[in-house]
């Protein structure tokens, strides 16, 4: 096992969790189309962990980590975030934060622009983004004021809650939730993965007091729905409490799963309940419940108390996809003819025109700005690696990370400290569909096996010279 070194006191680890539902309607995201929120299904909420060397939580002894029920994290919350954190905790190193989304599309905006200006009585972006912030200060502070001894203990899980969203056609196209009943229909162009790396976290007594479950797939089942809702991780969290207690603390991590979803595109609910509806957000919970149940003996009889800590951050330039003059001059035909519409309508089409205008700029300065930046983070806790990164990343890129890690089980956390866009692997390019256009992509499979070959040079370096 991945024990400290002699004389390490062990860890500390500390929870918090705080309400980020707005008080009053707000501009939902997740749909090209403009969505007002009605009310309020459940909650969204931002968990938090605090982890620290018990003898040294300088640098690389220590780690912030929050997850959100939001579509996506920008770099502006973080730093901003950050930035109120060093005022706040001094001895906190605000690079060690890192801010993951749960992708869930029953949350609001952060973005002002992504659509029209919100109506009288509707929460704006700005407005969203300032209230977020302070209730992450304050989640973040009360996670590290809580932190006391602590043990923790991992286990692979297995449910089958993702299933690959694209479909490929005998003519070579490929569509996001396309038609498997046509004639053309050839086959899901990925797999999926039932794996569900889970972290269990316990006091100095061994008593449970949070669980990190880390499923590849986005909370994405009622994405449509004009209210605020956690999706899948309300009942997710709802079971787990009523099955190991009314304090736990549940903090979701979606893998790399930018082209899964919770639908089965070939049997389209046949047989179970629909996954565009709150039935399978019940089922969702309890299968999560139930993959933790099995191995939650075997979590307990294995609790490290003095696991080692280890945590590197590195800021990374991925080459930017390149904008061909063909896409440029689609983009500049289709942006165009949109705006010169009369009468247009910008509930539905705001977010579309700024996807066009967006691959306008990008081809116009690309060859001065070749690169796409990205914030990584590394975490070795004991046997097991965590690796972030800020795409919606397609699954197979996750499984390549896994695969060559040297930890015993990683975590590979999507969707966290900023917001990089799909990112598609060689076989889902020249199928198109959305998710693997360019309007889609700011970085392309050439980039994305660059980061998985660093990510993984980056937790093997945790393990260099190991002893077994």
């Amino acid at each position: 096992m991945g024990t400290a070194p002699s004389g390490d006191k062990g860890i500390l680890l500390g929870w918090a969790s705080t309400s980020i539902t707005p008080d009053r309607p707000a501009q939902l995201c997740g749909q090209f189309h403009e969505r007002i929120s009605e009310f309020v299904h459940d909650p969204v909420t931002a968990t938090a962990l605090a982890i620290t060397s018990a003898e040294d939580a300088g640098v690389g002894g220590q780690a912030i980590i929050i997850s959100c029920d939001l579509v996506l994290i920008t770099a502006e919350v973080q730093e901003r975030t950050r930035a109120a954190l060093a005022r706040r905790i001094p001895e906190f190193d605000p690079r060690m934060l890192f801010i993951s989304a749960t992708h869930t599309h029953t949350a609001p905006t952060l973005v002002d622009g992504w659509y029209p200006p919100p109506g009288p009585g509707v929460l704006s972006p700005g407005e969203y983004v300032t209230f977020l912030v302070e209730r992450l200060v304050e989640v973040a502070g009360a996670a590290w004021n809580a932190r006391q001894p602590a043990g923790v203990s991992w286990a692979l899980a297995r449910a089958v809650i993702g299933h690959n969203r694209r479909v490929q056609y005998g003519d070579g196209t490929a569509q996001m939730y396309g038609g498997t009943a046509k004639d053309g229909f050839l086959s899901l162009e990925g797999g999926e993965d039932s794996g569900i790396e889970t972290l269990f976290c316990w006091s100095a007594d061994r008593q449970l007091t949070g669980i990190v479950v880390n499923p590849a797939c986005p909370s994405q089942v009622v994405e449509m729905k004009n209210y605020i809702s956690a999706d899948y991780w309300s009942e997710a969290r709802r079971i787990l409490r009523e099955r190991y207690g009314a304090n736990l603390f549940v903090l979701p991590w979606c893998s790399a799963a930018g082209d899964q979803s919770p639908r089965d595109l070939v049997r389209r609910n046949r047989g179970e309940p629909s996954f565009y509806s709150e039935a399978g957000l019940t089922e969702i919970g309890t299968r999560i419940t139930e993959a933790v149940d099995r191995v939650y003996a075997t979590a307990a009889k294995s609790i490290e108390m003095r696991p080692v800590l280890r945590h590197v951050v590195e800021d990374l330039a991925l080459p930017a996809r390149k904008v061909t003059p063909e896409e440029g001059e689609a983009a500049r035909a289709e942006y165009e003819k949109l705006v010169s519409t009369p009468n247009l309508d910008m509930q539905q089409n705001t977010w579309r025109v700024l996807r066009y205008k967006k691959v306008m700029d990008r081809f116009a300065a690309q060859e001065t700005n070749p690169t796409f930046p990205v914030e990584l983070h590394v975490l070795r806790l004991g046997d097991i690696a965590v690796a972030t990164n800020p795409f919606e990343l397609y699954l197979d890129y996750g499984l390549r990370i896994k695969a060559r890690s040297k930890a015993l089980q990683t975590f590979v956390v999507q969707l966290c400290s900023g917001c990089g866009g799909y990112l598609p692997t060689d076989k889902a390019v020249p199928g198109g569909g959305y998710s693997a256009m360019i309007y889609d992509n700011e970085v392309g499979p050439q980039g994305g096996q660059m980061l998985v070959d660093r990510t993984v040079a980056l937790i093997n370096a945790l393990w260099e010279n190991e002893t077994k």
